[in-house]
């Protein structure tokens, strides 16, 4: 399984090639038009070596070869397999003592050891972490230092979201006049992940010359929607769940809805603002200042009847299969009049159709009204001469609309896009959070396809990936979730899915104060020593699924558990069940520390997984460029990584997209 060991003078090459790596930009000099660009990688971060990658993962897995089988150890089997007797020295209050509050952020904050890749890479001597005779774990605070030496911010591979955006010649910040608020329609945390990894989407789509998006896993569409309405990219979302695809058609359907609440206020606010400001003027500048606004507002006013007559039935914003159906909608420009008669229309450099749910009430309705005209009649010359600009207008702004279209289909590796995407062209493909074998599916999809010319995605849910040797009968060779380099595959690397669960955890947020599920943990475990002990059941094909959360007491879970497994609760009494209960009650706590040995462990696992990921792009001969970007708040967001990658190619670059 494992490879020979290098020699210290060739791994120390590599080594130094990685450890002094400085992620220089290498930025064009301005023109004034789009100049060709015959290679991506010139004007990008510096990016790894495969030999370089290669060293990073062969010392991540070494030394979780020696550690990982405090993950791959199924808490439900803490008491029944005496996991913390077989692999743990010390008492679980020194554990806890160490990777508890404080003392756990300072350890985060400490720098790690200064000791060389390849010393792991060769086997290196854990005996100031693990006993030499019992291999059990004697020095918590060596371990946890190891492993956030193994960690992808120590390795030195990942490069920021600002110095990647820097290197895309880009400015995070949407290319609409007015900066559309996500706080209004989405939560805290998915507000944090759209609108930045929009901007890095945008940057790469615009670098490449590119004007498709298609979003695999897209969920409700918020991501989707985003990006066709900030960055004016037509995209696809393709989710595999038709409730997700409705959903996300519902929300189109609603902001379509409102969007006349939404313009009615934006008119009232601008004009507000423009009464406000003339009353702050001296009495003798305003005359001058009615002036200057009648002659702003009479500039914008066609272009703001083209905007609002091209918001009809069969074009807005984005365009679904069922979102035009509403036809009481009717879109229409009012005007108001100032005391000296000087008619006020919406400016559109200030109010943006973008940006309408940031003003938008919670309780907006459509409202019906229709247009006042109390001007002179137009003759039929000039009606109809308005109304053939309207037309051209109306035309022009449809063909250079963005779309988002959602559609469901189930994607895997084989997935021929075209048969999904009619009118599919060179495009970028995305995916925010994409879950198990979705994000490496993604990447082979990239590599296969030609019309996709880069990717960027972020997964999530590692221990439901397929792995190769998880178990004897598998699918076809290629199509494994993990591993995917062939670096890894040689190696016969093995996580196990206990061990991709641990990577789930969320050290930072652990850090700051969140609190582990330990009890719910712990009522499963006692559980498990009652079925085995009284039951003789080893094994069920049955899940329990959230008992816990609807049980009152571990009394009242035992009951319900044992129903869901279809055992016999009449067998045992409530004083036995109680009498387990007693007989663990006091250990709970070496669950907790054992559980805090996971967490600590999980960035190593998750480092392993996208390190794979990335090697694997590295094999690849036709990318121009591969790398891994920290693109969120690990405590908003705990999967902050993006797998970036962009093919060889020549295109034109975009100044300041």
């Amino acid at each position: 399984m494992e490879k020979p060991a290098k020699s210290n003078a060739e791994l120390a090459a590599s080594l130094g090639l990685l450890r002094g790596l400085s992620f220089q930009l290498a930025m064009s000099q301005s023109t004034q038009e789009a100049t060709a660009v015959p290679k991506a990688d010139e004007l990008l971060p510096l990016k790894l070596s495969p030999e370089a990658v290669r060293t990073c993962v062969r010392a991540v897995a070494q030394f979780l070869r020696r550690v990982l089988p405090l993950c791959q150890a199924h808490t439900v089997e803490f008491f029944t397999h005496g996991l913390w007797e077989k692999m743990v020295v010390l008492p679980p209050e020194t554990v806890l003592e160490v990777l508890s509050g404080e003392r756990l952020q300072q350890l985060l904050e400490e720098p790690p050891p200064q000791r060389p890749l390849e010393e792991a890479a060769d086997g290196c001597d854990f005996s100031n972490i693990f006993c030499e005779n019992s291999q059990k774990l004697v020095d918590v605070r060596a371990f946890a230092l190891a492993a956030k030496y193994y960690s992808l911010p120590n390795l030195g591979v990942c490069i920021s979201l600002e110095d990647m955006l820097k290197a895309l010649n880009c400015q995070q910040q949407p290319r609409s006049d007015v900066e559309m608020k996500t706080d209004d329609f989405m939560n805290n945390k998915k507000s944090h992940e759209v609108q930045l990894m929009s901007a890095l989407v945008d940057g790469i789509a615009k670098y490449n010359g590119l004007n498709q998006v298609i979003d695999l896993g897209s969920g409700k569409g918020y991501l989707s929607s985003f990006l066709s309405m900030q960055y004016n990219l037509k995209v696809y979302g393709i989710d595999s769940s038709n409730t997700n695809t409705h959903g996300a058609n519902e929300r189109n359907r609603k902001l379509k809805k409102h969007w006349r609440a939404y313009q009615s206020q934006a008119r009232a606010n601008v004009r507000g603002q423009v009464l406000e400001k003339e009353k702050e003027r001296p009495e003798q500048d305003k005359e001058k200042c009615k002036a200057n606004i009648s002659e702003q507002l009479l500039r914008t006013n066609n272009s703001l009847q083209s905007q609002a007559q091209v918001a009809t039935t069969d074009s807005i914003l984005f365009e679904t299969a069922d979102v035009f159906t509403d036809s009481n909608v009717s879109f229409t420009s009012k005007q108001y009049v100032l005391s000296s008669g000087t008619q006020l229309q919406l400016n559109e450099n200030n109010i943006s159709e973008n940006v309408f749910l940031n003003i938008l009430p919670a309780d907006a309705v459509e409202m019906e009204s229709s247009p006042k005209n109390k001007g002179r009649e137009l003759c039929e010359e000039e009606k109809e001469r308005r109304k053939m600009a309207s037309l051209k207008a109306k035309a022009s702004r449809s063909k250079e609309a963005n779309i988002y279209s959602p559609l469901t289909s189930y994607i895997t590796a084989e997935t021929e896009l075209s048969d999904i995407v009619a009118d599919l062209e060179d495009c970028i493909m995305v995916g925010l959070h994409t879950c198990g074998d979705l994000a490496p599916s993604t990447l082979q999809i990239f590599t296969a396809k030609p019309e996709i010319k880069a990717v960027c995605s972020v997964g999530c849910c590692y221990h439901l990936l397929s792995e190769e040797h998880e178990t004897e009968k598998g699918d076809i060779q290629g199509t494994w979730g993990f591993p995917m380099c062939q670096y890894l595959k040689e190696d016969a690397c093995f996580c196990g899915r206990n061990g991709r669960m641990a990577a789930c955890l969320a050290l930072e947020r652990v850090a700051v104060g969140q609190v582990l599920p330990t009890e719910s943990l712990f009522y499963r475990a006692v559980l498990q020593v009652i079925i085995e002990e009284f039951y003789g059941v080893d094994r069920s094909d049955r899940n329990i699924g959230k008992v816990f959360s609807k049980s009152s007491s571990f009394l009242d879970y035992v009951r319900k558990s044992l129903k869901k497994l279809e055992l016999d609760e009449s067998k045992i009494s409530d004083s036995l069940i109680m009498e387990y209960f007693g007989k663990y009650k006091h250990r709970m706590n070496e669950l907790e520390a054992f559980n805090m040995l996971k967490v600590v462990l999980g960035p190593c696992i998750e480092a392993l997984i996208l390190l794979d990921r990335l090697c694997y792009l590295t094999e690849q001969d036709n990318l121009a460029w591969s790398g891994l970007v920290k693109l969120f708040d690990p405590i908003k967001s705990p999967r902050c990584y993006a797998v970036v990658a962009m093919k060889k190619q020549t295109f034109h670059t975009q100044q300041n997209c």
